[in-house]
Order: structure tokens, then sequence, then C-alpha cells
């Protein structure tokens, strides 16, 4: 069994000293802050991609919107529609379109799973992107906090430069002070005074 010196400890609490500097944590948390910031972005194109796809193979069928319902300023509207004879229920987010209680939206439902739909103009069904919008917002703060405090520091820094070179740049150069020239008229008028006058 290897023995552990007191030298190989101080080695090993030195290298993790050094992974711990603000200069190797500094990027490892911007990347996974970018990492996360563009979930919900790819989310959002996977998502088009999927009811494009839907729009195209999907089974039509009628959805009858039997409630609206309001909560925590989320409005959710909720459907029933027959496909091979068998009722179903489901759910769709208002976003931009929202459709009256008691109307048809015409739909298309994917073939594998009867539960996913995409509406004709183009919500899918359930509410999705939740975690995602959460991952999103996490990978904001990871981004934001670093690059404020950077900015910051920095500002902070750079004005203490700009103010120390601004102060060392204005002192005021000493001038040579040379004899004081008289104006010829007052030499004039010096030249024919007495010393009694």
């Amino acid at each position: 069994m290897p023995v552990v010196t007191g030298t190989d400890q101080s080695a090993a609490r030195g290298r993790l000293a050094r992974l711990a500097r603000p200069a190797v944590i500094l990027p490892v948390v911007l990347l996974l802050g970018a990492a996360l910031f563009s979930v919900p972005f790819q989310t959002r194109r996977d998502q088009d991609r999927w009811a494009v796809e839907l729009r195209e193979r999907g089974r039509p069928a009628q959805a009858y919107v039997y409630d609206v319902r309001t909560e925590r300023s989320r409005t959710t509207v909720y459907v029933r529609y027959a496909l091979d004879s068998v009722t179903h229920e489901q759910e769709i987010a208002c976003v931009q379109v929202c459709p009256a209680w008691r109307s048809t939206v015409p739909i298309r439902v994917s073939r594998t799973d009867p539960g996913d739909f995409v509406t004709d103009y183009g919500q899918l069904s359930g509410h999705r992107g939740r975690v995602q919008g959460v991952l999103g917002a996490v990978g904001f703060v990871l981004l934001a906090v670093p690059l404020v405090g950077l900015a910051v520091i920095g500002g902070g820094r750079l004005k203490d430069a700009l103010t120390a070179r601004l102060r060392g740049g204005s002192r005021p150069r000493p001038r040579a002070v040379g004899p004081v020239s008289m104006p010829r008229s007052k030499r004039k008028h010096a030249r024919g005074r007495r010393p009694n006058d």
C-alpha cells in the first residue's frame, strides 16, 4: 500500500488551489452558462421541425374545445377528439392563438402517439419546453453574473488607471521666469521722472 507523505498532500492541495482560481473557474462557468442558455432555442427549433413533420404526415382530426382555464396568467385550452373510434383528451397552451370555448380546431395527430398533435395554427399539444425554459434562465444567470462582475471590476480598475494617468499628466510644469520687461510707453514716462516726483 503506497504511503502518502506530507509533500504529496501539499502538492495535491496546490493543484486543487490552482484549479480553484478564478482564471480556471470562470471559463468553465461561462461555457456551462452558454450551453444551458442555448437549450430553449434548440428545443424551439426541434419543436418547429416536429410541427412541420406532423402537418405533413399526421392524421387529420377535429378537436372540440370543452374547457378554457386561466391559472397564474397562463391560459390552457382542453380539447377532445376522436381517433379510431377512441376519444382522447389533451390540452393546448395558449401562446399566440387561444381557441374559444365550444369551438373546433383542425389538428394533425401523430401516427405513433395519439396524444401528440399540432393544430392548424402551428401549436403543439401539451405544455412543452417548461424545463428547458428553466435551464435557459439558469444559463442566463451563469452568463450574466460573471460578465457583470468583470465589467464592474474592470470598469473600476480602468477608472482608477485613467484617474491616476490624468492626475499624473495634469501637473502644471514649472515655467522659467526671466526678467520682467516694461512696455515702451511706460519706459519713456519712467525715464522723465525725477526720484522726488
